[in-house]
């Protein structure tokens, strides 16, 4: 699977325009992030690794569900450019990764100052 958050993929590209036909090679380069997020028991996994990093058993202790089911939350959360992983002896620490988080939070931030701008631009013309 292509990494969209390191470069390889779409997510360098400017939002243009207000379609998502017109965006659709930006709505395909997030949606896996969007979709990862979706699962309720996947978004606590996510919450506990922006608390501190941590192993699949430190997330299973702290969750109801059993290690392999953390562990197919965790790939796709690593999948979808949220969280990286790193070797710690004989197991792995996963944390959030930082850069494809702000590249998300990028992607939201110009849909917020679009959204700004068109409530400034509404409010100006109601004057």
């Amino acid at each position: 699977m292509r990494n969209l958050w390191n470069g390889e993929g779409l997510a360098k590209k400017p939002l243009t325009g207000t379609s998502v036909r017109r965006n659709l090679p930006f709505v395909v380069t997030y949606q896996a992030a969007f979709a990862a997020l979706t699962d309720p028991t996947r978004r606590a996994v996510f919450e506990l690794l922006v608390e501190r990093p941590r192993a699949v058993g430190e997330l299973a202790a702290e969750l109801p569900v059993s290690r392999p089911a953390v562990s197919q939350h965790l790939k796709v959360l690593k999948d979808a450019g949220l969280v990286v992983d790193h070797a710690e002896g004989t197991r792995r620490r996963y944390r959030v990764d930082p850069a494809g988080v702000a590249a998300l939070r990028g992607y939201l931030d110009q849909l917020w100052d679009k959204a700004l701008a068109a409530f400034a631009a509404a409010v100006e013309e109601e004057k």
